[in-house]
């Protein structure tokens, strides 16, 4: 692979790997495009195979250990994919000498702040390590979805209504710093997102419709927007081929997601799923609401 010498002036780029499969998604796109990054595996938390890339692995909570691979390295870029479903003990929290000063403010952030109050900690941390923090979009730009309908299929009347009250609840939850997902179904909301996650949110509603607790005469929504104050350099809201499969197995009649500060995953697979199972799939904005009652959508 021949040497490009503005990504060299710019620095090795580090991948920063959660769970889940945008992790790898990014270090392929990032290799494809000229790049050799260099991944650190958040301990306990990568669920997939990097061995093809050069990589180490850390806690999530062992700053010194990650501040020295990153210079060992020369990483000037980092870029944070996949989840981080576990938050490290007191006893796992290693400082850096930089950050010894700070570590009451670190340990009080990792233990017991909302995840967009930790990431803007940890961007925090790998700017004070001289890096420049980018955000997944800047490696795949292709993974932003798009305003307006995705797939083949278009919501009904009561897939708006629900899309309007999913929305309303999605925007208040993110405001909390709790999660960024909600669903509704006959106009009420049934979920909402916390530190489970998308797929288990919507297995809880499957079950909860298994045992009557939900009508199965109604559909329902499920709609991730960005949190309102949310760095949109990490933890964009995600969706894939898994989030089609677990909305089908919840009785859902669709999934919205917000264009231009969401992700989709295997965009292809995702899609035909949606079409076979019977599912849209809507990319939504700010004007999305006018748009939905007069039934431009």
């Amino acid at each position: 692979m021949q040497a490009d010498p503005v990504r060299d002036r710019a620095g090795r780029l580090a991948i920063i790997a959660g769970n889940g499969f945008l992790p790898l998604h990014v270090a392929d796109a990032a290799r494809k495009a000229g790049e050799n990054p260099f991944v650190i595996l958040l301990k306990n938390e990568v669920d997939r195979d990097f061995s093809s890339f050069e990589h180490e692995v850390a806690g999530v909570g062992d700053l010194a250990r990650i501040e020295r691979l990153v210079r060992e390295k020369g990483v000037r870029r980092v870029v944070m994919s996949g989840g981080v479903k576990r938050r490290p003990e007191w006893r796992d929290i290693h400082p850096t000498w930089r950050t010894v000063i700070k570590i009451p403010y670190v340990v009080k952030t990792l233990l017991s702040g909302g995840d967009d109050t930790v990431l803007q900690m940890v961007i925090g941390l790998f700017e004070g390590m001289g890096c420049t923090v980018i955000g997944v979009h800047d490696i795949v730009p292709g993974l932003l979805a798009e305003t307006g309908l995705l797939g083949r299929h278009q919501p009904t009347d009561d897939d708006r209504r629900d899309i309007a009250m999913a929305s309303k609840a999605a925007r208040l939850l993110g405001e909390l710093d709790v999660g960024q997902g909600a669903i509704s179904v006959g106009g009420r909301i049934v979920a909402m997102e916390g530190v489970e996650g998308t797929d288990a949110m919507l297995q809880r509603v499957a079950e909860l419709r298994g045992a009557g607790r939900i009508s199965r005469r109604r559909r329902g929504v499920l709609v991730k927007l960005c949190k309102p104050q949310q760095d949109v350099r990490a933890d964009l809201p995600t969706v894939g081929p898994s989030t089609i499969r677990s909305a089908i197995a919840a009785g859902l009649g669709g999934v919205a997601i917000e264009a231009g500060r969401a992700l989709i995953l295997d965009k292809a697979e995702m899609l035909a799923l949606a079409d076979e199972g019977g599912l849209f799939v809507l990319g939504i904005d700010e004007g999305i609401d006018k748009r939905l009652q007069a039934k431009e959508i």
